[in-house]
């Protein structure tokens, strides 16, 4: 592990504040706008089929909690859903009418799902916004979550919930490309192991992108 990889925590923080902002990226309900980042990052030909998808604005939360070394709070979905059953994600979900932006949809849906209230977490910004080939258009909050709080999982939803060393994710040795058949087709993505949990697709490049702004 490097020393860029291993920040101190006031570090990251203070970076974090620094390079990120809370303006709603242009692209997020504009089809005529294809963000920068997503799931065409390793698999390029995806781009052109997300660009025919209804766009499905929806934003998450990078919960980064704030004990002596910073972990990332990270959830396993419930195996019963329709999409993406068991696998891992962040907390968020669909940009809804009456959510006033994607901070406010992202802090609203982990308190639903895994109780943490919107009162112990501290947004410091958005990392770009990701482009899936579903065509969702997902901004990433990242929040520093004040330690001592209780989880409240929602088992329509969440499965399980569990922490990794942010220096451990930040680590780019661990951040491999795989590849699987989807449609008849070969996809390519990014995945990361950590014990038995296997983070790979949307979750995995979120947390490439946060290396690119906080550690390049």
């Amino acid at each position: 592990m490097d020393a860029v990889t291993a920040l101190p925590a006031s570090e990251f923080f203070a970076r974090a504040k620094a390079r990120l902002t809370l303006d709603v990226p242009p692209g997020l309900n504009d089809a005529s706008i294809t963000p920068k980042r997503g799931d065409h990052d390793v698999d390029p030909v995806m781009q052109k089929i997300a660009e025919v998808r209804p766009v499905k604005p929806a934003a998450v939360l990078v919960p980064v909690v704030d004990p002596p070394e910073p972990t990332v709070l990270l959830t396993q979905r419930a195996q019963h859903l329709p999409n993406h059953p068991g696998q891992i994600s962040f907390p968020g979900g669909k940009i809804e009418k009456f959510d006033a932006d994607p901070m406010d949809a992202a802090l609203r849906e982990t308190k639903e799902e895994i109780g943490i209230d919107r009162s112990l977490i501290e947004p410091l910004g958005y990392l770009d916004l990701y482009m899936t080939t579903q065509g969702f258009r997902i901004v990433p909050l990242i929040g520093r979550v004040k330690p001592g709080f209780t989880l409240k999982l929602n088992a329509g939803e969440v499965d399980n919930v569990f922490e990794v060393p942010l220096a451990f994710l930040m680590d780019q040795a661990n951040m491999q490309r795989h590849s699987r058949d989807w449609n008849g087709m070969t996809r390519h993505f990014y995945a990361v192991t950590f014990e038995q949990h296997y983070i790979w697709g949307v979750t995995a490049g979120i947390l490439r992108n946060l290396h690119e702004r906080i550690y390049a």
